[in-house]
């Protein structure tokens, strides 16, 4: 039987770094009025000659590097992104000619900031299907170009960034489980428009009470399903959207917060490339361990949400 492993991750993140102190000087707000609200402190913003797609590369690259895999032993390309730098080619296509990864699927998921779990659960099948042996699955995201900078609700949020991991075919189980799945009536509640200037839309207090509701359930149930308890978790790692979200279904699942992956407070939202990049900081620290039971979940606009059950 085949089964999904991970065998490598990598990160990037922009070298501009926007403090709250220095958006208190763009809209109407304070550091702690940030900080008590979302848990944020700082964010990266990508340059205006920084793209989607060199973020992506540069995280792929640390990837293949940890996972000790060459560019041409890739056979699946898969980049969670909602933006793009293009609508066609895919993000993925333009990631495949900088690596100069041979011909082989490539292609673009978006989920929103679900995404990067919804590829997980992509790619965990094409792996055990047979079709897949190394695959190659990015987040990457240029949120920065896609707020608007005079909302305080919504511009204080977002960050820029990408996170990869290389998934293997495998003889024991990595990739033990995923879940992914959407409502769209509630599509409303967190949107961005493709229209020229069109920035993200967000009813917080909708997105906040939905969020806590559908990450509690899907924890359970991934858990359940595995014929596991919340104590078998050794890291929560989730979209880092807001920290209220995070406590609040840590506290609902009676995990306690030492048990989190948290990067929220200097990444802020970095929509589908949020997990991936929390994923390798946790390893980089030394926090996030081989043999490591690990859950991953996330929300985003769709209403999207997913989860996926990890032994590192």
């Amino acid at each position: 039987m085949i089964f999904a492993k991970i065998a490598g991750t990598g990160s990037y993140l922009p070298k501009t770094i926007l403090s709250n102190a220095d958006l208190a000087e763009r809209v109407d707000t304070t550091h702690e009025w940030i900080l008590e609200r979302t848990g944020i402190v700082s964010r990266h913003i990508a340059s205006l000659s920084e793209t989607t797609t060199e973020m992506a590369v540069a995280a792929a690259k640390k990837a293949l590097a940890a996972a000790n895999t060459l560019p041409n032993e890739i056979d699946l390309i898969v980049v969670a992104t909602c933006t793009p730098d293009k609508n066609f080619p895919s993000t993925a296509c333009h990631v495949q000619q900088a690596l100069d990864i041979p011909p082989c699927p490539a292609f673009d998921l978006q989920a929103a900031c679900s995404g990067f779990v919804y590829g997980v659960s992509v790619v965990d099948q094409f792996i055990r299907s047979g079709h897949t042996k190394k695959a190659l699955l990015i987040g990457a995201e240029s949120m920065s170009r896609v707020v608007d900078w005079q909302d305080r609700r919504t511009c204080i949020l977002f960050g820029d960034g990408a996170g990869a991991v290389v998934i293997e075919a495998a003889e024991t189980p990595g990739i033990l489980a995923t879940q992914v799945s959407a409502d769209g009536r509630e599509k409303d509640i967190l949107f961005l428009d493709n229209s020229p200037g069109a920035t993200l839309q967000m009813q917080g207090n909708s997105v906040f009470k939905l969020a806590v509701n559908q990450l509690d359930k899907i924890a359970g149930k991934i858990l359940a399903d595995q014929n596991l308890t919340i104590a078998a978790l050794d890291w929560l790692i989730p979209h880092q959207a807001n920290i209220r979200i995070i406590q609040a279904t840590a506290e609902k699942l009676g995990l306690p917060m030492e048990k989190v992956i948290l990067t929220l407070d200097h990444h802020g939202n970095t929509s589908a490339a949020s997990i991936p990049l929390a994923l390798d900081i946790g390893i980089q620290q030394q926090k996030v361990k081989r043999g490591q039971l690990l859950l991953l979940e996330a929300f985003g606009g769709g209403l999207t949400w997913g989860s996926a059950l990890i032994r590192y």
